[in-house]
């Protein structure tokens, strides 16, 4: 199993902004979209159903945009293991040309659905999201 996830994304003309380009707030959505969807890909029913992520920050690089019609390639992953409740996410997109031409850092932590309350990311949830030979489980204290 990968811990890699790809979705491709096309701008529509709802998308563009008065610049002619994708609006910064429709990459963030695309952000959330992605991460929502390697989530239900690749974790347990029984995670799903137990647990719920939130984000906590998003940070976003704009290299570049596309136009109406337009498509990009998004691929997620989580570089490391979590820290405590959170775990960092990496998604990327690249353009036709193969550019990596927006790339978002966003923070989530988990959240026990049954109680709202935020939860050590457990070993088993994060095993699969995590790169061959990365930690699951932090042994830094949670922040």
């Amino acid at each position: 199993m990968s811990n890699r996830h790809r979705l491709t994304f096309t701008a529509a003309p709802q998308h563009i902004d008065e610049l002619g380009h994708v609006n910064n707030a429709v990459w963030l959505q695309w952000v959330q979209d992605i991460a929502v969807a390697h989530w239900e890909a690749v974790a347990a029913p029984e995670h799903q159903a137990a647990y719920v992520w939130v984000v906590t920050r998003h940070e976003i690089d704009y290299r570049g945009n596309i136009g109406a019609g337009e498509s990009v390639t998004a691929e997620t992953f989580i570089p490391e293991g979590p820290t405590g409740a959170r775990f960092d996410r990496r998604v990327d997109f690249t353009n036709a040309a193969g550019k990596v031409i927006v790339s978002a850092r966003t923070t989530w932590a988990l959240l026990d659905r049954a109680s709202g309350r935020l939860l050590r990311v457990p070993r088993d949830v994060a095993a699969p999201f995590l790169p061959d030979g990365a930690e699951a489980e932090s042994r830094r204290p949670m922040p």
